[in-house]
């Protein structure tokens, strides 16, 4: 049975170019990471659907901003996975360019969800990430994925490793352990989700969109 935050989860649409993006109207969070980290089989696990978001068999498909709505004009925006080599460079480019703006202009965004693998956190590029973030002061929830690949002790040694950098590092973000075969870290993760989404809500300016109503493609780069 899904959490009822997802009781009413459904695609909303696709995006891949900055003037395509909906109407920055109610609530978005954000869910990114590398290329095979087990983004979309997170989003699965939470939603509570085995098909919900794409899994693809090739890492670096998914090449385009996909927005799913909650109802209540709340949204999770899947963004493309990064980091596969073979994806040509063309594309890796629109890739930067589409999630660095997005990300630092966004003004309906309230957070964003990284996906690292427990046994290859803090990459380069998942620095990158934070670092492009960083500077709009929004808050980030880590997964940790994959956590059912490490024994226990090893999870929790990684997990104590990747709190100690953030803390010096990157302040404003939360990390947790996470698995999508176990679902270990799932109502800790659906808590985050509620708690980000009912404070936007109450942000000023955030009222307007909130009826569930859909919004119209915003018009320009």
């Amino acid at each position: 049975m899904p959490h009822p935050l997802f009781k009413n989860a459904e695609f909303y649409t696709t995006v891949n170019h900055l003037r395509d993006l909906p109407d920055a109207a109610g609530v978005e969070i954000a869910f990114a990471g590398r290329s095979n980290a087990g983004k979309s089989s997170a989003i699965n696990t939470l939603v509570g659907r085995s098909r919900f978001a794409f899994v693809s068999k090739t890492p670096g498909r998914t090449q385009h901003i996909n927005y799913f709505q909650l109802g209540d004009g709340r949204y999770m925006v899947d963004l493309p996975g990064y980091g596969y080599a073979k994806v040509p460079l063309a594309i890796r480019q629109h890739w930067v360019h589409l999630l660095s703006t997005y990300l630092q202009t966004r003004t309906s965004l309230y957070g964003m969800v990284l996906i690292m693998d427990i046994r290859h956190p803090l990459t380069e590029l998942d620095r990158q990430m934070l670092t492009w973030f960083a500077q709009t002061q929004k808050p980030v929830h880590i997964l940790l994925t994959k956590a059912d690949k490490l024994s226990r002790s090893k999870a929790i040694a990684a997990l104590s490793s990747v709190r100690r950098l953030l803390a010096s590092d990157y302040p404003h973000c939360t990390v947790q352990i996470f698995s999508s075969l176990t679902a270990e870290g799932v109502e800790d993760a659906i808590q985050i989700l509620q708690n980000w989404f009912e404070a936007g809500a109450t942000q000023p300016g955030k009222q307007e969109g909130l009826d569930g109503q859909k919004r119209t493609p915003a018009k320009g780069d």
